[in-house]
């Protein structure tokens, strides 16, 4: 006699989702906030600028360095003719005072030099800093103690007061490059005691275990398990860094020890424009506000991305 078996089929159960990567989650998060998408395409239409510079700063015919004395009033001091600082269809953000030059070709290529000084000198921070925080936080010991004393020493330095000094020392060198390595040279320790701090946590899980008991190399160690489990909180701190690096960057050429004439800068345009405030705002304004926009953009970026990847440090 044969017996069915009456009991309900049991289905496998699905297998759980596979968890989203780190730039997943970063989308997904930044397009529930509409600020974070401001802040992106904000930040994504300067970095184009900045890039194509050369083209787009001739769109409007003229060159950062070209004089129009025909736009200016030699009888007024030589405010620009017509109103809001002489926007007109020949210029399309007014013009300078006094040398006539075009106001959006000395923006645009203002904008290249203030981002790629920033960009280089976030660089430079996020290397330095994230070598040395892993260094600190996986080998620990003396090596901790003098890179960690070292970040101390560093941090309690008086870096602006270094950086004037620097600058106004230097004279027949490259600006710009001189720049980036002063401004990257006080910039690495904040970065470095983030980093050093993530890898304390990380080199004793028992991924970072196994690799090692399974004989791979040290190098091995830190740019498979380690270095992966550190770039989210270095990818949001990075974007918070950019903004100081920028106004950094403005604030030496507004005291006029950073990039000098005729290479234009967001800083040192609002620098000249600081005379002409009264009789002509608009010069003061454009530069002004391409700096405040972009500042704003990468603050915004960066702390919706500081919630995405460092949660906790974000309501810290």
């Amino acid at each position: 006699m044969t017996t069915t078996d009456t009991r309900p089929e049991t289905t496998a159960a699905p297998p759980p989702p596979a968890a989203g990567s780190p730039w997943r989650l970063a989308l997904a998060e930044l397009r529930r906030r509409p600020s974070a998408l401001v802040g992106l395409a904000v930040v994504v239409l300067f970095a184009v600028i900045a890039a194509g510079a050369p083209l787009i700063g001739g769109l409007g015919g003229w060159q950062p360095d070209e004089f129009d004395k025909s736009a200016v009033d030699p009888y007024l001091g030589g405010l620009p003719v017509g109103p809001l600082g002489g926007m007109s269809a020949e210029h399309w953000l007014g013009v300078e005072p006094v040398t006539g030059r075009d106001l959006f070709a000395r923006v645009v290529h203002g904008a290249q030099v203030s981002l790629l000084i920033a960009f280089a000198a976030t660089a430079i921070v996020v290397v330095v800093g994230v070598a040395a925080g892993v260094v600190a936080g996986y080998f620990g010991g003396r090596t901790d103690t003098v890179l960690s004393r070292l970040m101390d020493l560093t941090m309690s330095f008086p870096s602006l007061i270094f950086m004037i000094a620097a600058m106004s020392v230097a004279r027949d060198v490259n600006r710009i490059l001189l720049m980036v390595l002063v401004i990257g040279l006080f910039g690495w320790p904040g970065i470095a005691r983030i980093v050093r701090g993530q890898t304390l946590s990380l080199k004793h899980r028992e991924y970072v275990d196994a690799a090692r008991v399974g004989g791979a190399s040290t190098w091995r160690v830190l740019t498979r398990d380690v270095l992966p489990g550190v770039a989210g909180p270095v990818i949001a701190y990075t974007t918070l860094i950019v903004p100081g690096m920028i106004a950094t960057e403005a604030a030496l050429s507004y005291l006029g020890v950073g990039v000098r004439p005729p290479t234009p800068s967001w800083g040192q345009m609002i620098a000249e424009a600081v005379a002409f405030y009264d009789t002509d705002p608009m010069y003061f304004m454009v530069p002004s506000v391409c700096l405040f926009l972009t500042v704003l953009a990468f603050t915004l970026l960066g702390d919706a991305l500081r919630d995405v990847f460092d949660p906790r440090g974000g309501r810290a």
